[in-house]
């Protein structure tokens, strides 16, 4: 018989105890595990609806306002009805391929597209808030005709240009299917969602920040109508990793995140990535130097996953509410026309940050009592914020002082 060495585990003890530390591998979060974000169970047990930007409790809460000709919800409102989207004679102009290329162009569809997907959000909105029938048939006629047209984005621009798309469509549709009495095509119109557009948002993009942070919106909101728990894990998941790599605050240490596997391994590729910018202070974003209208986009689309992850009772305002007011503060100080210093941008701006500013800030200062005196400025300034005709719109009406 074989001596068995002092101390030396048996065979099947060496088994179990391979298997166990394999299980305890498996169970250690992938961040820890060559830089990887860890994955993140975000889901709701069960969803809520409508629950795209926008809760019924919302709602309720503008319809009343408005009833009152309460301000600034009623010149909000004026302003969304008089816009060319609430029109009850719009005609859908759908195509089976839309063709968007670099800063549209060419531009087959691009822009009929995201119109279509405000209009129907718009006729959405106004169905709510005013019990007129013909405004949800409107929206559903927009969505029907979508739904029973489209196949496919293509060109160099589809991966932003189905983002900002579908980032209003499931507004809309969450509105009318929760509050509309029939919606008789509703799941082509979820069939459209998950195999046109989910496949093309929901891996992201490692191009400029506002592009996965679009992307990710458009499939957070997808997830929700589709009750798709997967996809809004994964949705999120990326998200978190996105916004870290967004908006820097100085505990991210002496050079900004940057997402694992991105390449960007050198400070000069950092600083490259972040258009020059080698100067790094709290709310700073990735894109500031490249100009504030994309930054926009990504701050915008940061507020807007926040609070349908709010709506659905996973509230991610604890993990990117800071970046937020960080962000907007940052920007709305410049916005409003503070000369930069030399070391921001080489001391030169390009500004125009847009109507975006409504939803992040009624999260992180009226709701959460943080002071954001610049961002308030700004935002009352600009009130009321209409849309930027890509994917956001009326946001003084739906946002504005709003508790719930």
């Amino acid at each position: 018989m074989a001596r068995r060495l002092a101390g030396a585990a048996p065979r099947r003890h060496l088994i179990r105890l391979t298997a166990a530390l394999a299980a305890a591998l498996l169970a250690v979060p992938t961040s820890l595990v060559l830089g990887a974000p860890a994955a993140t169970a975000a889901a709701p047990v069960s969803f809520t609806h409508p629950g795209v930007l926008v809760s019924r409790v919302q709602l309720d809460f503008v319809r009343g306002r408005v009833q009152a000709g309460a301000q600034p919800w009623a010149s909000a409102y004026s302003q969304m009805m008089s816009s060319r989207y609430a029109s009850l004679t719009r005609n859908p102009a759908p195509r089976p391929v839309v063709e968007c290329g670099s800063y549209s162009n060419p531009n087959n569809g691009c822009t009929d597209e995201r119109e279509d997907a405000i209009a129907a959000y718009t006729q959405a909105l106004a169905w709510s808030l005013t019990g007129d029938a013909r405004h949800a048939q409107k929206a559903i006629q927009i969505m029907d005709a979508w739904s029973a047209t489209i196949t496919a984005h293509t060109g160099s621009n589809a991966p932003l240009q189905t983002g900002w798309a579908a980032s209003v469509w499931p507004r809309a549709a969450e509105i009318i299917r929760y509050t509309y009495t029939s919606w008789p095509n509703a799941n082509r119109f979820a069939t459209m969602l998950r195999t046109v557009y989910l496949p093309m948002v929901r891996n992201g993009s490692s191009s400029n920040g506002n592009w996965e942070l679009t992307m990710m919106e458009a499939t957070l909101g997808i997830a929700v109508f589709l009750e798709d728990r997967a996809a809004y894990d994964a949705a999120v998941a990326r998200f978190l990793n996105r916004t870290r790599a967004f908006v820097y605050l100085p505990s991210d240490g002496a050079l900004p995140y940057t997402v694992p596997g991105s390449g960007l391994d050198t400070r000069g590729e950092i600083i490259g990535y972040w258009h020059g910018q080698s100067t790094f202070v709290a709310g700073l974003a990735q894109e500031t130097c490249r100009d504030f209208t994309h930054t926009g986009y990504g701050i915008s689309a940061i507020s807007h996953v926040a609070e349908t992850s709010r709506i659905q009772g996973q509230d991610l305002y604890p993990q990117v509410g800071e970046r937020l007011r960080h962000a907007l503060g940052f920007h709305s100080r410049y916005q409003l026309g503070e000369a930069p210093p030399s070391w921001l941008c080489g001391g030169s701006l390009t500004r125009g940050l847009g109507p975006i500013t409504e939803v992040g800030f009624n999260a992180m200062s009226n709701r959460l009592g943080n002071a954001m005196t610049n961002t308030q400025t700004l935002t009352l300034q600009q009130r009321p914020a209409g849309s930027n005709n890509l994917f956001v719109a009326w946001e003084t009406l739906t946002h504005a002082n709003n508790p719930n």
